[in-house]
């Protein structure tokens, strides 16, 4: 069998790539478009070769700002996701159920550890908001599994199911295998037995 990572663990990595990639257009779109607003306003005085070599230093500008607070943002916005999906997905492996009190301790968490820098009234304003924005966000979670079917632990536990049920049956026609080759087996030392008996 090829070992696989448990699903939690690759919907973490894909929600923390996708948080990345959003925040890089969240942090990233709006800087290029002023820089290169920026640019085009503080060149009005500079000569360019013609039209593309100024199109040309426009976009690069924009796309400097881009790269720079794209990457700002991008970071962040993957860290707050990524921390906040471990600590939903670690208590609902614990606690073997989803609950909306996951999220917002969830929330409250990571609102809290991007928060304590700022004392002891920012730690509670972290603690509040994160909650705050955790409950939304887990009922969207929430809805999204309706939607599908079935939550991760109910998938677990039919797959479990399943898997226990196939190994019993291939346990079951292993000993069925080993009962026939244990009877032809006496059925063949028994045979010259007879024989001799006969004999005598």
């Amino acid at each position: 069998e090829q070992q696989q990572y448990p699903e939690e663990t690759v919907n973490i990595a894909k929600s923390a790539f996708t948080a990345g990639v959003v925040g890089w257009l969240y942090g990233g779109l709006p800087a290029f478009a002023s820089a290169r607003k920026a640019f085009i306003e503080r060149s009005h005085g500079e000569l360019f070769q013609n039209r593309a070599d100024a199109v040309q230093s426009a976009h690069r500008a924009g796309l400097r700002s881009f790269i720079r607070y794209g990457w700002r943002w991008s970071w962040r916005v993957t860290a707050f996701a990524t921390i906040f999906n471990v600590v939903s997905t670690g208590l609902s492996a614990y606690r073997d159920k989803t609950t909306i009190s996951n999220f917002a301790a969830a929330g409250a968490f990571t609102g809290a550890l991007f928060r304590m820098h700022l004392g002891l009234q920012g730690l509670a304003g972290g603690i509040v908001f994160g909650a705050v924005f955790g409950i939304p966000a887990g009922g969207l979670l929430m809805a999204m599994y309706g939607l599908a079917g079935e939550t991760l632990q109910e998938k677990r536990s039919r797959e479990r199911r399943e898997l226990y049920e196939q190994r019993l049956a291939e346990w079951q026609s292993r000993l069925s295998v080993t009962e026939v080759l244990g009877q032809t087996e006496n059925n063949a030392q028994g045979r010259p037995e007879m024989d001799r008996a006969r004999e005598l």
